[in-house]
């Protein structure tokens, strides 16, 4: 009796642990641009990357199993020696649509300027009191991130919590030695990660994130029910976007929108749109991104 109670009791803890986790998380290492090297390294690596990902908790809020909000990265490793990686990484997260079989890209981004020291085995660990390990500190980052955005989605704002700990993340990392340190400045060339969560954070792009909320809240998930009126909610937002454009010219928020974007503006608006829906869903998408001008003419087509 005692024995099975131990079982059970043991069963019951993991499945809370479970629950207590947000993602549902998979991490690809290529390595494929290096040669002549020991290739366990990478395999290991991604193994780590895979387990962090998927058994930390990085907020204190509980997702159940079928909360877990599903996200990959891609990591690709362009230069490798005496276990310091220098790669480029492709965040991508989605979210359910109510009411159908169809996910939404919440998320797309590429950060150029991942780079760490890693050991074979060295288990990555983060420590939330000082983030010292860089690469755990960029994985902690996303994982904030992404969390936030999906968050922002099904509530007006509530991806707060999850942003302060993404800016937090920042904070403490900027003063970084060597390469370890691109990605997280204010002037780097390559520092999309201050960039993203320094807009998210800013009273002038709430407006963007309330329309987020608006996009996917009363538009993608009442699409089923109401096609028209879930349609006018997303085009209606629009030209919040344009404006902020305007204040702030290619900001990384906004980019990073479009670009998960794009494809599902024209599927949406080029094929049950008003003329004047798409007259004006159209402009504004080529005034905010001029170089994909003809791929946004579709939806007048």
């Amino acid at each position: 009796m005692k024995k099975t109670f131990f079982i059970t009791a043991t069963a019951l803890l993991l499945a809370l642990a479970l629950q207590a986790q947000e993602l549902k998380c998979n991490v690809t290492v290529n390595s494929s641009k290096i040669q002549g090297t020991n290739r366990q390294i990478f395999e290991t690596l991604q193994k780590s990357l895979n387990e962090l990902m998927n058994n930390h908790k990085f907020t204190d809020m509980t997702f159940s199993q079928n909360e877990k909000i599903e996200c990959t990265f891609g990591i690709i490793v362009n230069h490798y020696q005496d276990n310091l990686f220098s790669c480029e990484m492709q965040i991508q997260a989605r979210r359910p649509v109510w009411g159908s079989s169809y996910s939404t890209t919440l998320l797309n981004l590429r950060d150029p300027a991942v780079n760490f020291t890693y050991f074979e085995y060295d288990p990555i660990i983060i420590n939330s009191n000082s983030y010292d390990n860089n690469l755990a500190a960029i994985m902690a980052y996303y994982a904030c991130i992404i969390i936030g955005y999906d968050l922002d989605s099904f509530q007006k704002l509530g991806g707060n919590a999850s942003f302060a700990i993404a800016e937090q993340i920042v904070n403490m990392s900027q003063n970084r030695s060597g390469s370890e340190g691109d990605g997280w400045r204010a002037f780097d060339k390559n520092g999309k990660r201050y960039e993203l969560i320094n807009n998210l954070v800013d009273e002038r792009f709430k407006r963007f994130r309330e329309y987020c909320y608006n996009y996917h809240r009363l538009g993608l998930d009442n699409m089923t029910s109401n096609t028209a009126n879930a349609r006018a909610k997303i085009a209606e937002g629009l030209p919040v976007l344009k404006e902020i454009n305007r204040l702030q010219p290619q900001a990384q928020a906004i980019v990073s929108f479009i670009d998960a974007k794009s494809d599902e503006y024209i599927n949406i608006f080029a094929k049950h749109g008003t003329e004047k829906e798409k007259e004006t869903v159209a402009q504004i998408l080529s005034d905010i991104n001029p170089s994909a001008t003809n791929q946004y003419n579709q939806i007048k087509q």
